[in-house]
């Protein structure tokens, strides 16, 4: 990035050097007088505003439309985000005379790992949820700022403590499909 605020630089330079060299009261005595340019200044901030405004107006619309959930998720799972794992709790299946469907998933060590395992997105307890079916993903912190993230599948989202954020997505294709926290 340093080298475009340099290149940048040095041609605003080169603008200003080139303006006070031509420009110079030896060379021009008697400065012409252009006092306004009324109508290009109207047209240069209507037409951006008016472009500004056909881009905006959809994207704020998708963008509250964005949280509804459309369809009733077949299956709901909490992700609960601590400092170093997350815990899943499968929200539709915890009754009050039942055992809770409820797990921690800490990350593989390496020396655990087997050939042909991705280290630092293997777990020891994963998630399974059935394929071509519309989830909801409930999530919040314990603790400390996460982001809940399964960049294959498109989602991310904010673990913040105290306040609980949701997702709903679909799952096309059975797969294995890595999280991860994208907080840094």
């Amino acid at each position: 990035i340093f080298f475009f605020v340099v290149q940048i630089a040095v041609f605003v330079s080169w603008v200003l050097a080139r303006s006070l060299w031509l420009f110079r009261a030896k060379v021009n005595p008697i400065p012409q007088r252009i006092v306004h340019g009324t109508t290009i200044e109207i047209l240069w901030t209507i037409f951006p505003s008016v472009i500004l405004m056909f881009i905006a107006v959809p994207s704020f619309a998708l963008l509250y439309s964005m949280d509804d959930v459309v369809v009733d998720p077949a299956i709901t799972i909490k992700a609960i985000g601590h400092q170093w794992y997350w815990s899943y709790e499968y929200s539709d299946y915890n009754n009050s005379d039942e055992q809770s469907l409820a797990f921690d998933s800490y990350m593989a060590l390496e020396d655990d790992l087997e050939l042909g395992q991705l280290r630092l997105l293997e777990v020891d307890n994963r998630v399974v949820v059935p394929a071509k079916t519309h989830l909801r993903i409930i999530i919040t912190s314990a603790d400390v700022l996460h982001s809940f993230a399964v960049p294959s599948l498109g989602v991310k989202c904010d673990a913040v403590p105290g306040r609980l954020n949701q997702i709903s997505t679909f799952i096309n294709r059975e797969g294995v499909y890595y999280g991860q926290c994208s907080e840094i």
